[in-house]
């Protein structure tokens, strides 16, 4: 059993490899701006959906409210540069710190009194209406009017490129780093003390499993690379506003890109992304001279029809007809 284990984590260490190499060298044949943009936003929700899956699929805790820690990140960044001239990427670290902190509580607060399922669900959600409208109201942090990241000189150095080409590639570092991570995560105690959690909470605090505490460590590490995502948007668009990084639809994007992908599975996010993200941007420039919100109308549609045909997930449903086909043959 440990043998196979070991091979199948050698192996999806070795696809993370082939699938870096293969992505890092797409720019070499796409030549148009508008393809680069849609695998910069194919990496982003890849990522985000990645970091999401940390607490929401393997520990078994739906939140909505990931905006929180994403929106911290970005303002984090985006006031240090613009109000003190702190370096990006060093509001990079301090957003992701920031976001971590504010995770803290919000565990404490939904842990200490048992939420789980829908009413966690909830109080995330909550949490994001507040900081949105905190942010909203708030003249330091831009108001509703936002953010706008002034240009500077194009450097690695301030996060800022002459072209999509390093966002590419930053992007492409992130979602690797975060596949790293949960491959790392899902390798050792505290991946299957989370796993035993989404199964049987109770049951795995009856074997001594202290829960509170690797929920807690989960938000945490979701919380804080969700930020980095964040830092990420706000130098890719150089703007920034409450309706936009505390948004519920992003939230819910989040969310289906990994429900669609597989939840807690290591690829899940990524692939959920890969087929999410060009549909969207497809019905998008289709539908743009039809009837106002058609585009969407047509997306939720393809999204239930995915719902119906593969309740599971991209990757449990190919994963269940790959074994039943090998116990056919046998």
């Amino acid at each position: 059993m440990y043998e196979i284990m070991g091979k199948r984590n050698r192996t999806n260490l070795f696809a993370i490899l082939i699938l870096g190499v293969i992505l890092a060298l797409l720019p070499l044949g796409i030549r148009k701006e508008f393809l680069i943009s849609i695998f910069i936003n194919i990496f982003l929700y890849a990522y985000l959906g990645q970091c999401w899956n940390i607490l929401g699929g393997y520990a078994g805790y739906l939140s909505l409210g990931h905006t929180v820690f994403f929106g911290i990140g970005a303002y984090a960044s985006s006031i240090l540069f613009c109000s003190f001239g702190i370096n990006p990427w060093l509001g990079m670290l301090s957003g992701a710190i920031l976001a971590m902190l504010v995770g803290i509580v919000i565990s404490y607060l939904s842990f200490r009194y048992g939420l789980r399922g829908i009413y966690f669900a909830m109080i995330t959600l909550a949490f994001g209406v507040i900081f949105r409208v905190i942010f909203t109201n708030s003249e330091f942090l831009g108001g509703a009017q936002g953010v706008l990241i002034p240009l500077k000189a194009p450097s690695i150095a301030q996060f800022q490129f002459d072209g999509k080409l390093g966002f590419f590639y930053i992007g492409l570092l992130l979602v690797l780093m975060s596949l790293v991570i949960t491959w790392f995560i899902s390798r050792q105690k505290f991946g299957y003390n989370l796993l035993a959690i989404k199964d049987n909470e109770k049951a795995s605090e009856a074997l001594g499993i202290h829960t509170n505490r690797y929920k807690l460590l989960a938000t945490c590490l979701s919380a804080s690379l969700t930020a980095l995502g964040g830092s990420f948007y706000a130098q890719y668009l150089m703007y920034i506003s409450p309706e936009t990084v505390f948004s519920l639809n992003l939230s819910i994007e989040i969310v289906l890109v990994v429900i669609v992908g597989g939840m807690g599975t290591l690829f899940g996010p990524v692939l959920g992304a890969f087929v999410l993200i060009p549909i969207g941007e497809l019905t998008r420039a289709l539908l743009k001279e039809g009837a106002m919100g058609m585009h969407v109308i047509v997306y939720g549609i393809i999204l239930i029809i995915f719902c119906l045909l593969l309740p599971n997930g991209l990757i449990p449903t190919v994963q269940t007809l790959f074994r039943s086909r090998l116990v056919k043959d046998a």
